[in-house]
């Protein structure tokens, strides 16, 4: 690798996001680009997050690109293995090796004015860019609480999104801390090794059945047949999620009778009605993520579980106390406790146009223009931004959608010609996340009476997009100029501006 090297494009990321931004690079002719990645290979949260049952809550046909479908899908519902094997599937099929540098974490990446350019510095050298695309995605940080004491533990504690593999939980006394979607899925996976599980549940989760079965192998040689039929199974799944949407959105009282079904699918499983007590929230359904298995609550009734509707408080030597007073020894503690969402690590390695970064911009809470532009940072979009999230669907088609717009937004760059870049003007960001949180308000994410990882410290959702996936890929179909400032490079003689010419050529 060079000590310096210029690129068009620097994508940050290898995710779904990353890799989605680099195979359209490539469809829209652009060759000059890297994928800065951190880790030594692709993947992003299915790389990461390896723990056992470890699988996907968003269907098989409708969890992939829509321009790499998959018609070999082994069950309805992927696990993390599969996932990741399509990731690096797609990171072959599109030509994408030779873009990525792995080992390359971010360390500061800063606004070049005179240049206008990114000058990035990672773990493997220094980079340059016209243009940064940051796919690093939310969910990419593991959070772990300060808890007094923890330093102190003698045994082993670790993230759901960094498992010791080589740490042998059979016949362990283990403290499992969250009820999140990790944790319903490495309950049951672990019960049955364990000596002891304790689970801390600060706030119980709406669980429903998760209706997964293997896909036969007439169905996988029906779609590589016919590949309209996979077209048609991913549509038949993003259309009902669609028509879902109003009730989360709009409508949050419709949700009681999904509320009521979740509760039946609890009493089924959970006979014991102190655990059932335990278990049963006291907020609306679909305020938090609904979470969705048919073995965890089984789990949760076995001899060897110890449910704790308490938060984790305090360890004390191996003992680890929860916020009621209750104790118990444990060898190995693990949190499955999620992710640093609305306060993501990246943005305070990315310094602005007037030297700030964007952990200093968003202090007050993230905001980005259609999910994408920050003021102050030219020529630099997110993948998966603020209000890009969604609570009942897939990602991947917000992430197409953030591709359409990233798409026109170099489009519009090349139009402009020589050395430009653009700018989110602040009063566009501002009314747009204005209009954003204004069709939040009657949302069940802010009227559902909980407490969610979608709400940053001030209690404002800057997480979830309060609308339809068809909705949001209008609203990022292209890019209006007139929500940016357009910055043209100073011409020769023109006052400190460099010469240096940039050929803005599609594909240079």
């Amino acid at each position: 690798m060079a000590q310096h090297e210029h690129v068009r494009v620097a994508v940050i990321g290898s995710g779904f996001g990353g890799l989605g931004a680099a195979v359209r690079l490539r469809r829209e002719g652009i060759t000059d680009f890297v994928v800065l990645e951190r880790a030594g290979g692709v993947g992003g949260t299915w790389r990461d997050n390896s723990y056992p049952g470890c699988a996907c809550d968003v269907p098989s046909h409708l969890y992939s690109f829509s321009f790499a479908p998959n018609p070999d899908w082994p069950r309805t519902f992927s696990g993390q293995e599969h996932i990741r094997a399509y990731l690096e599937h797609v990171t072959d099929v599109f030509g994408l090796r030779p873009h990525l540098r792995l080992d390359a974490e971010v360390k500061r990446m800063v606004w070049n004015a005179d240049e206008l350019r990114w000058d990035i510095e990672t773990a493997a050298g220094s980079f340059s860019a016209d243009v940064v695309v940051s796919a690093t995605g939310p969910l990419s940080d593991p959070k772990i609480p300060e808890i007094p004491g923890l330093d102190s533990f003698p045994g082993k504690v670790f993230h759901s999104a960094r498992w010791d593999h080589d740490y042998d939980l059979r016949g362990k006394r283990v403290a499992m801390v969250g009820t999140g979607a990790s944790a319903i899925q490495i309950v049951p996976a672990i019960q049955p090794d364990v000596a002891r599980l304790t689970l801390f549940q600060r706030t119980p989760p709406w669980v429903m059945p998760r209706v997964d079965r293997a896909i036969s192998a007439a169905e996988r040689r029906l779609h590589r047949a016919l590949p309209f039929t996979t077209q048609a199974r991913r549509g038949l799944l993003w259309g009902i999620r669609e028509l879902q949407v109003q009730a989360f959105t709009k409508r949050p009282d419709e949700l009681g009778l999904v509320e009521s079904l979740a509760k039946r699918n609890m009493a089924r499983a959970v006979k014991d009605p102190a655990l059932r007590a335990k278990l049963t929230p006291d907020y609306r359904i679909g305020c938090k993520r609904i979470l969705l298995s048919s073995s965890y609550y089984p789990a949760l009734t076995q001899r060897n579980v110890d449910v704790v509707a308490s938060g984790l408080s305090e360890v004390r030597g191996s003992t680890v106390v929860a916020a009621d007073g209750s104790s118990a020894e444990v060898d190995a503690i693990i949190f499955g406790t999620g992710f640093h969402v609305t306060d993501m690590p990246i943005a305070e390695r990315v310094v602005g146009a007037d030297g700030r970064t964007l952990a200093e911009v968003w202090k007050g809470g993230m905001e980005a223009l259609r999910g994408a532009s920050a003021a102050g940072f030219p020529n630099w979009m997110t993948i998966i931004g603020p209000n890009t999230g969604l609570g009942n669907s897939s990602m991947i088609l917000m992430i197409e959608s953030q591709l359409n717009y990233m798409a026109d937004y170099l489009r519009q760059l090349h139009v402009l010609g020589g050395r430009a870049a653009l700018d989110a003007r602040p009063g566009a960001v501002a009314a747009w996340n204005r209009k954003v949180q204004e069709r939040m308000k009657r949302t069940v994410w802010n009227t559902g009476g909980c407490t969610s990882w979608y709400l940053d410290a001030s209690g404002r959702n800057t997480t979830i997009w309060p609308g339809t996936t068809t909705e949001f890929r209008r609203a990022t179909r292209r890019v209006d100029l007139t929500e940016y400032d357009v910055i043209r490079a100073p011409l020769p003689g023109d006052g400190g501006g460099s010469d240096r010419a940039v050929d803005a050529e599609v594909g240079a």
